[in-house]
């Protein structure tokens, strides 16, 4: 197949466009801000009955992300090398999407009378979503050529944000304008409902594009035998191959860290928001509108930024911002504070997501065409990142009472990724297998 085709590369960057929504609507906005007034009870409390337990609601909220997580980091091996050794990665793309915006749908009928369902909901979305970005990261170097992989991936996220923002502005309109819309002022549970329908549309419906124009089987693979019994095979012998590539399992590790700092943030500072600094819903939604902005010029920052000084040193310039980030989170105290960390949230947050993604695909051997399985070992170290950096997150909260103490903990993440970063020596004008000798023969 022919690389940096202008209509396979475009279609690959729609899916950003397509899926975003789900992280804009479901993770950071409308989703939390209308399950907190759910949980919220009569008497002021917000312990909420999930099955057999009872817990507060913020506290749940953080365990229902580190679960579907968990689920996807144990399934993720599997399938993908069933993907690589069947040849139907878009296949596996496709289920997991239609999984995760199907369930957004669902979330129309989220009420307090459905709260278990819908938390389960919630889960199954975040498994979707998760689940189909492996194989869609997996096809970034299939389809472009190496020298185009920072400015694709920072294209990709660009895409994701500007369309999310649009969606957002739309369901925005209708909460706080519901009459525009024909839906009487008082039923205010409606709006947002229905924003999490037009999210699970908007997702399925442009994937289509994706869908439509990337290559199913790039590598032409004819599969004989069973896909489970050959798919561990293949994960095998994808092991074998990342035990023999050091410089790929240190930028993991540091990957790991920063990543677990980078995703908990992305994950609960809407929650932050509402439990800690009591900030109302408008100020919330404006600020993650700000960070939306912002990480558009933050990912094309960063690509340029990787061009001229290598991508390992952009990214250790990106993760010490983080860790200023931490710093002013904890002596937070106003709306206006909220507004300024979450520009300088913005300015990074693309940045370090895009540049990962690409630094990680120029590490993966050139002559390797098991993408998805190498891209399961990324999928897995930032999964069970993002299930720690959670449940840490959650559980410092839960035991000391106060989320600004769980900061702390995001602040010594951050660190850990930046001394592991700096293990990693990356000369920006050499190349993975060059990189790989260098490595093996200190």
């Amino acid at each position: 197949m022919q690389k940096n085709n202008p209509t396979t590369t475009r279609a690959w960057c729609f899916y950003d466009w397509a899926n975003s929504v789900y992280s804009l609507v479901i993770t950071s906005t409308i989703f939390p801000i209308y399950y907190s007034a759910v949980a919220h009870n009569t008497d002021g409390t917000t312990l909420v009955n999930f099955m057999a337990f009872r817990l507060e609601s913020a506290v749940l909220f953080s365990y229902a992300v580190s679960a579907s997580f968990l689920i996807i980091a144990s399934l993720s091996p599997f399938l993908t090398a069933m993907a690589d050794f069947s040849g139907r990665k878009k296949l596996f793309m496709q289920l997991f999407c239609y999984l995760g915006s199907l369930s957004c749908v669902l979330l129309y009928f989220f009420t307090k009378e459905t709260f278990t369902f819908s938390v389960i909901l919630f889960v199954l979305a975040s498994i979707g979503y998760s689940g189909s970005i492996v194989f869609y990261n997996a096809y970034l170097p299939e389809i472009a050529t190496e020298d185009q992989f920072d400015r694709l991936s920072a294209r990709g996220f660009a895409m994701g944000y500007i369309g999310s923002v649009l969606l957002l502005i739309f369901n925005l309109a209708m909460i706080l304008k519901p009459i525009w819309f024909g839906i009487a002022a008082t039923n205010t549970s409606l709006p947002p409902r229905i924003a999490f329908l037009t999210t699970g549309l908007w997702w399925f419906g442009f994937a289509q594009y994706t869908f439509y124009h990337l290559p199913g089987n790039v590598y032409h693979r004819k599969p004989e035998g069973s896909w489970v019994l050959n798919g561990f095979r293949e994960l095998k012998k994808v092991l074998q191959q990342v035990q023999q590539l050091p410089l790929l399992k240190r930028f993991l590790l540091a990957y790991f860290f920063y990543n677990m700092g980078v995703q908990t943030v992305m994950y609960v500072a809407t929650i932050f928001g509402i439990e800690e600094l009591k900030l109302p819903d408008e100020a919330l939604i404006l600020t993650i509108l700000i960070i939306q902005l912002v990480a558009i010029g933050g990912a094309y920052g960063f690509a340029a930024l990787s061009n001229k000084i290598g991508n390992v040193r952009a990214l250790i310039v990106a993760v010490i911002i983080w860790i200023g980030v931490c710093i002013g989170a904890y002596f937070i105290r106003g709306q206006f504070d909220f507004y300024v960390l979450a520009a300088v949230v913005g300015s990074v947050m693309g940045g370090v997501q895009s540049l990962s993604r690409s630094t990680y695909s120029k590490l993966i051997p050139a002559t390797t065409i098991d993408h998805a399985s190498f891209f399961s070992f990324y999928d897995v170290t930032e999964k069970i990142s993002i299930v720690l950096g959670t449940l840490a997150y959650g559980a410092i909260a839960q035991a000391t009472g106060s989320m600004r103490n769980s900061i702390l903990a995001l602040m010594l993440f951050f660190m850990i990724g930046l001394i592991f970063l700096t293990m990693v020596r990356w000369n920006k004008n050499m190349r993975p297998n060059g990189l790989e000798k260098a490595a093996t023969t200190h």
